[in-house]
């Protein structure tokens, strides 16, 4: 795989961050990345379907994904070395490989047809990954684009948290800049302008009190 200058920049970047995390990464981020099993019972994909997450990391999504729809196939990108390793072994160990598949990609930049010989999924996901995408504009639009007649784009991550309490607020975005994770502050407006611009239509939703947000994009 060609990756672009910027793109290895951000692979090494993940990597360097998550190399030691990610063998206890999932033991912890249940406790706060808070939505992402909702998102997950939301998908409900047709039967047969294929679903897409962006940005995978260590392949719990699309394990419990994989659970909970048995007649469905998943895929994933990551652009992290060091976090597909764990995933594939995640997959793995659940037994799953014949279900789920995972490659490296720079999420605003990459085919599925060129990667899984699959050009279109009926449910595209971002869990928790827009906020650490240099490009996630351009992500949004490139998932669009995988999207068939009448798919669902789903989105779960942080939230603008402006209804928390001022000295948690506080806390938890200086945390949050320690792993290089920016909330995005305007993404009810991308998703409601890339909804306009696709014949979509968006729901939108906070989660504990601004801490989180899910939206979906359905495609007419």
């Amino acid at each position: 795989m060609n990756l672009s200058h910027d793109t290895i920049a951000t692979r090494d970047l993940m990597d360097k961050i998550y190399g030691a995390q990610r063998h206890f990464y999932d033991a912890t981020r249940r406790y706060y990345l808070l939505g992402r099993d909702r998102l997950i019972r939301d998908l409900e994909p047709p039967s047969g379907g294929r679903v897409l997450e962006i940005g995978c990391g260590t392949g719990r999504n699309l394990v419990a994904a994989a659970r909970t729809y048995p007649d469905t196939q998943f895929h994933g990108v990551d652009i992290s070395t060091a976090m597909l390793k764990t995933a594939r072994r995640t997959i793995a160990g659940a037994g799953l490989g014949h279900r789920i598949a995972v490659a490296q990609a720079d999420a605003a930049d990459f085919s599925g047809s060129v990667l899984f010989g699959a050009a279109t999924y009926d449910r595209v996901f971002f869990s928790f990954s827009l906020s650490m995408i240099p490009a996630w504009e351009i992500s949004i639009a490139n998932a669009m684009n995988h999207l068939v007649p009448g798919g669902h784009l789903h989105v779960v991550d942080f939230g603008d948290q402006c209804d928390l309490p001022k000295p948690f607020r506080s806390l938890l975005r200086t945390w949050l800049t320690w792993f290089h994770v920016t909330p995005r502050k305007s993404l009810y407006g991308v998703l409601r302008a890339t909804a306009e611009a696709r014949g979509g239509i968006l729901a939108y939703q906070p989660l504990y009190r601004g801490y989180s947000v899910l939206g979906r994009i359905v495609l007419q």
